[in-house]
């Protein structure tokens, strides 16, 4: 890799895979709907634009020899047309702006979501099939992409999708930040039975992985065609995990539980007032949110080691005592 592109290279994923390539001397293109004046002094250069302007990426492609597509409408509310705009159709114009310019290499970022059932996941691998039900655009979006990423591997252009689950770490913008509001606020409760074990993705070991399935589509291609779950390789239990956080930042605990059947019923009667009166807003509760908070979801990640040599360099540990720090410094609590 000389010259690459990331799309959504502004957002906390792909910021850290930039910092990466940068690090490496490798020549960097952001591509994303605003300037990100952090990104440019490190080093990046900036294009601002929407994926879902064709001619836009193909031109934006021009004289790179890889990409990393990162960028996608996250979260679990909103309406069906924005996501499929941006994840669906988003990604198929990052292939055709590939072929186009005669890239070979694409590394997308997936999700786990794209496997999520209405029951517990526990160190399932790659062979589980797709989710076939969905309670947000967000996964069937990324399920409807994913496959189109995959399918389209070939000589000509070699693809793989990584699936990190709930990535965390400094300069997070969105789990850790909502968790500490809430948790300030004393707005979140236990649901279920607290014992469900879910996987966890420091930021950096994340972005590692993509640098690592990068280079084995340049040398063995054994990545091609290919998806993988990405984590810390060791789950944790999630409400245990949100209180030592809480505790080392001196909020209160979660203590308060709800059953999942309860919070489940209450996530459709939010969503079905939500949709009644056009709020645009996220909901305090989905079905999709209590499936999340109560289910066990952790996976095999040997897939990613044996092929391409992914193994965390962040521990758990050193990770929260790094993203505890930078909580403290920048001032959210």
């Amino acid at each position: 890799m000389k010259k690459v592109v990331v799309t959504g290279g502004g957002g906390f994923v792909g910021k850290a895979i930039v910092k990466l390539l940068l690090a490496r001397g490798i020549e960097t293109t952001v591509i994303g709907r605003n300037t990100y004046p952090d990104v440019i002094r490190m080093g990046a250069t900036v294009i601002c634009g929407d994926i879902r302007n064709a001619d836009f990426l193909s031109s934006a492609f021009r004289e790179h020899d890889a990409v990393f597509h990162v960028a996608a409408k996250a979260g679990i509310w909103g309406s069906f047309k924005d996501y499929y705009s941006i994840n669906v159709q988003g990604s198929e114009n990052v292939l055709q702006a590939c072929r186009d310019n005669g890239i070979r290499n694409l590394v997308y970022t997936s999700t786990p979501s794209v496997v999520f059932r209405n029951h517990d996941l526990e160190g399932v691998d790659e062979s589980v099939p797709y989710a076939e039900n969905f309670l947000c655009h967000y996964a069937k979006t990324k399920v409807i992409a994913e496959k189109k990423i995959l399918s389209a591997n070939s000589e000509g252009l070699l693809t793989t999708a990584l699936r990190p689950h709930l990535v965390w770490g400094p300069g997070d913008t969105n789990l850790i930040p909502r968790l500490v509001e809430r948790g300030k606020k004393r707005q979140l409760k236990i649901v279920g039975t607290a014992e469900n074990i879910v996987d966890i993705s420091y930021i950096d070991n994340v972005a590692m992985a993509h640098l690592l399935a990068a280079e084995n589509l340049e040398k063995t291609a054994s990545a091609a065609g290919q998806a993988y779950f990405i984590s810390q390789g060791e789950p944790v239990n999630l409400w245990n995990w949100i209180n030592d956080l809480f505790s080392r930042l001196r909020l209160p605990l979660v203590s308060k539980r709800v059953g999942f059947q309860k919070a489940y019923v209450l996530g459709a009667l939010i969503e079905k007032f939500y949709l009644l009166t056009r709020n645009q807003n996220e909901p305090p509760m989905t079905r999709f949110l209590a499936e999340q908070l109560a289910k066990s979801h952790w996976f095999s990640i040997d897939k990613a080691r044996v092929d391409f040599g992914y193994v965390p360099q962040v521990s758990t540990a050193e990770g929260m005592e790094r993203m505890v720090l930078w909580l403290k410094e920048n001032g959210f609590v």
